[in-house]
């Protein structure tokens, strides 16, 4: 390889530089796009801290990067996110391997949530399913197993539609490639956790 073909001693962006910087370019809006359902956002946030401070528990899946997601919205609530509090009852399904595993061995891949709900759900409960696509049938049965214990579906997705989107009690859907929506996903899970937290705090004394 070439000084000239690695760009370097010349005014020619390397090609993995410009990929970085495409990348970043690219997640911009999709995450700015998060602005127009900050409402929507805190109105998730009151809802859920409430739930919590009630004693309900927050139950929460994903597939591949989204699994990442929705481990880290749960890993807040049980740890915590910004200063010392009580900690609340959030389980992330997908983070059950032997029960994932297991389940799926016995009943087939899309059944790997939908069973845990069933088993940890109860009425007043909250389900939190992460998906770019909407289309997974594990969250599509979680999203029914929900419905059918009494407990609050709501959805982070991609672009709509999406039958997630429908299978739910509620939807916050983000338009752009799927890597940016997991991207935008991180940024709404904090943005959920930090308005959550006063009620956290205060609830936590009573």
């Amino acid at each position: 390889m070439t000084i000239e073909q690695t760009g370097i001693g010349t005014t020619e962006t390397p090609t993995s530089t410009r990929t970085v910087l495409d990348h970043i370019a690219a997640s911009v809006p999709v995450i700015a796009s998060l602005v127009d359902h900050g409402d929507h956002i805190a109105a998730w946030a009151d809802d859920i801290a409430a739930r919590l401070v009630a004693g309900r528990r927050l139950l929460a899946a994903g597939n591949g990067g989204s699994a990442a997601e929705a481990q880290h919205l749960t890993s807040e609530l049980t740890g915590r996110f910004d200063g010392d509090r009580p900690a609340y009852s959030a389980i992330s399904l997908h983070a059950e391997t032997s029960a994932v595993t297991a389940i799926g061995n016995d009943y087939g891949f899309e059944e790997v949530f939908a069973r845990q709900v069933r088993a940890h759900a109860r009425a007043g409960d909250v389900v939190v399913l992460l998906s770019t696509s909407g289309r997974s049938p594990n969250l599509l049965a979680a999203a029914a197993a929900a419905r059918d214990a009494g407990a609050r579906s709501i959805a982070m997705t991609g672009a709509l539609p999406n039958p997630l989107a429908h299978a739910v009690d509620d939807v916050i859907a983000v338009d752009g490639p799927s890597a940016n929506v997991q991207e935008a996903q991180l940024v709404l899970v904090h943005a959920l956790c930090r308005a959550m937290e006063p009620a956290l705090r205060r609830g936590g004394t009573r």
